[in-house]
C-alpha cells in the first residue's frame, strides 16, 4: 500500500534530501517549509516520481500549523509517516552573553514546533492504530559542549520527547524513533553564525562530514523496516568525529 509522508523543514538540507529519497520509492509527499519558492522548485522536481503537496507555514505558529494540516486535500489527509525535521541553531555564545531572541528561536522551533506539528498529526495515527514518527535530533541531544547551552538543551528535549512519544503511543502500534546526526554539511552553520560564510565554511574543513543524503538514506532505511521492527534511537557521525568536541582534521 502506498504511503504518505509529512516532512517539515523540507526546503533545504536534510529535509530536502529525505524528500528526494522518499520520492525515489514512490512515497506520496507533503513538503512543509517557510520558503514557498523553494517548495515550488522541489515540487516540480519530485512530481515526476510521486504525488507532491506543499504547505507553507512556520512551525512556531500553532494556529498556522493546525490550519495547514486541516487544509490538506482528501488524497493527502491520511499521513502514515511524520518526519519532524525542522530545527535551527542560533548563535554560539556562552550562557552569560547569550541572546534571548536566539534562545526563543531555538526553543520555539526545535521543541514547540515539533510539538505543534506532532499534536496536529498524531490523533489520526491513534485513530488508525498505525503510523511512524521519525524525529531528527542531534548528537547535541546526547552530550553538551562549550557554548552549546540552549541549543543542546533544545535537542535534549527532542531526545526526551522522542522517548515520551514512544512510551505514550506504544499501545496504539505507532512506531517512534530518532536519528541523531553529528556534523552534517548543510546551511546549519550559516544560520548558527548568522551569515558569516567564512566562519561557517571552516566548520567543515579538513575532514569529510556527513552529507544530507547520508541522513536521508538512513531515514528511508528506518521507515522501510518490517512492521515489527522499530529503530528507536540512532546516532550517526562521520568517521572523523568522535564527539562534539573531538574531530580528526588533516
Amino acid at each position: 500500500m502506498r504511503k504518505t509522508a509529512f516532512i517539515t523543514g523540507a526546503t533545504s538540507g536534510i529535509g530536502r534530501e529525505i524528500a528526494r529519497e522518499f520520492a525515489k520509492h514512490n512515497i506520496r509527499l507533503i513538503l512543509c517549509g517557510r520558503r514557498q519558492e523553494r517548495l515550488d522548485e522541489l515540487q516540480q522536481e519530485l512530481s515526476t516520481h510521486t504525488e507532491v503537496h506543499t504547505l507553507n507555514f512556520d512551525v512556531r505558529d500553532k494556529e498556522k500549523v493546525a490550519a495547514a494540516v486541516n487544509s490538506l486535500p482528501e488524497n493527502f489527509q491520511t499521513i502514515d509517516i511524520l518526519i519532524n525535521n525542522a530545527g535551527n541553531a542560533h548563535g554560539l555564545d556562552p550562557i552569560q552573553t547569550g541572546s534571548l531572541d536566539d534562545w526563543d528561536a531555538m526553543l520555539d522551533i526545535n521543541v514547540k514546533g515539533l510539538l505543534y506539528v506532532s499534536k496536529a498529526i498524531i490523533p489520526q495515527m491513534v485513530a488508525r492504530n498505525s503510523g511512524h514518527i521519525l524525529n531528527i535530533g542531534s548528537t547535541a541531544g546526547k552530550e553538551v559542549y562549550p557554548n552549546g547551552n540552549v541549543y543542546c538543551a533544545s535537542k535534549h528535549a527532542v531526545d526526551a520527547l522522542n522517548q515520551g512519544m514512544r512510551i505514550d503511543l506504544n499501545t496504539h502500534g505507532i512506531r517512534v524513533g530518532a536519528i541523531n546526526p553529528g556534523l552534517v554539511a548543510t546551511e546549519f552553520s550559516d544560520v548558527r553564525f548568522k551569515g558569516d560564510e567564512d566562519r561557517a565554511e571552516k566548520v567543515y574543513q579538513g575532514y569529510q562530514p556527513l552529507t544530507p543524503q547520508d541522513v536521508a538514506e538512513t531515514a528511508y532505511f528506518i521507515i522501510s523496516r518490517p512492521p515489527h521492527v522499530n529503530i528507536a534511537d540512532l546516532t550517526m557521525m562521520c568517521t572523523a568525529q568522535a564527539s562534539s568536541t573531538i574531530v580528526k582534521k588533516s
